[in-house]
């Protein structure tokens, strides 16, 4: 096969039944049991039945869109023996790309992420954070009019509103207090924003509020021993790949509260000398952003038997 990219997805990809296509595929339903036994709960029931609210709830999200993305890797690799050159995972999608990798175990990233969820939940209450997507404006553009909108609070505000996710050179999402938030939209889209969508989150991840929450995360990854990474990952926070334990652990921890750099992610895979990223999990998402951060490159979705066969077809 021609040398490939797996890219991992975050959240709001989840859906109900989203692995039921894999019916009783033994690496699916290992990788099912592995996570369930690791959190003491059946992973499984709720992937399948739902509903639709509980899975939605970031404490779920996580560890269930973490399964769903090694539960696809290791169907492919059972079915191809063939590895990505490289990794990369959208902000929760990292974890996913670091048990591929072989830097943490399932277990450990499922009792992380469920961790990780909780605190972020707690660092903001639900209704004082907020997220939203702003289409068809340059990123550089968003990190202005954030600022705008910050500074038409006063000096010494305590309303925060940053660009955290920059997902397509058109495509950047912002977070911070619900207030903030809100006004940023209307700043933006008076500046030429197509649109500004308010995003369906229980909190403003990525975000400088979610300090708290990666200062209590960064001791959680303390206490956790690192494998040497199998495959190069290579991370949101610095788009870096880090071999040395400690960096990993720290780009985590940033990563919890600083902006998933997910365009140069994608530019830095190409520099590799790759064009196929295949999106390992639920969804579509990443592999549309691939083709819009450049035209040269192939976005492929691997999430069920029918597409890892066109996966592989593609890669002959």
């Amino acid at each position: 096969m021609k040398p490939f990219a797996f890219v991992f997805p975050g959240q709001g990809s989840q859906a109900v039944g989203m692995l039921d296509a894999w019916g009783q595929h033994p690496a699916v339903l290992e990788t099912l049991r592995e996570a369930s036994e690791a959190l003491g709960e059946d992973l499984s029931t709720l992937i399948r039945e739902g509903p639709k609210e509980a899975l939605g709830l970031t404490t779920n999200t996580q560890p269930v869109m973490l399964v769903a993305g090694v539960a696809t890797y290791r169907a492919w690799l059972s079915e191809t023996g063939v590895a990505p050159a490289v990794l990369a995972g959208h902000s929760l999608g990292e974890y996913s790309a670091l048990v591929a990798a072989g830097v943490l175990t399932l277990a450990q990233a499922a009792q992380l992420v469920r961790f990780r969820a909780q605190a972020m939940q707690e660092a903001v209450p639900v209704g004082v954070g907020a997220m939203a997507a702003i289409l068809g404006m340059q990123a550089d553009q968003v990190i202005e009019g954030c600022a705008e909108a910050v500074r038409t609070f006063g000096l010494g505000t305590l309303e925060v509103v940053e660009a955290v996710n920059f997902n397509d050179p058109m495509q950047t999402v912002i977070a911070g207090s619900k207030a903030a938030v809100e006004k940023a939209c209307e700043v933006l889209k008076a500046n030429g924003a197509k649109r500004a969508l308010p995003l369906p989150v229980s909190a403003p991840f990525h975000s400088s509020l979610m300090k708290p929450a990666a200062d209590r995360l960064r001791e959680q990854l303390a206490c956790i021993e690192f494998g040497n990474p199998q495959i190069p990952v290579i991370n949101n926070v610095d788009v870096a790949v880090e071999t040395d334990h400690d960096r990993i652990r720290d780009a985590l921890y940033r990563q919890a509260f600083g902006p998933v750099r997910w365009v140069e992610c994608v530019q830095a895979i190409k520099a590799k000398g790759l064009t196929t990223l295949v999106e390992c999990g639920p969804g579509k998402v990443l592999a549309g952003l691939s083709k819009r951060v450049d035209p040269e490159l192939t976005g492929v979705p691997l999430f069920d038997p029918a597409s890892l066969d066109a996966v592989k077809e593609l890669l002959e």
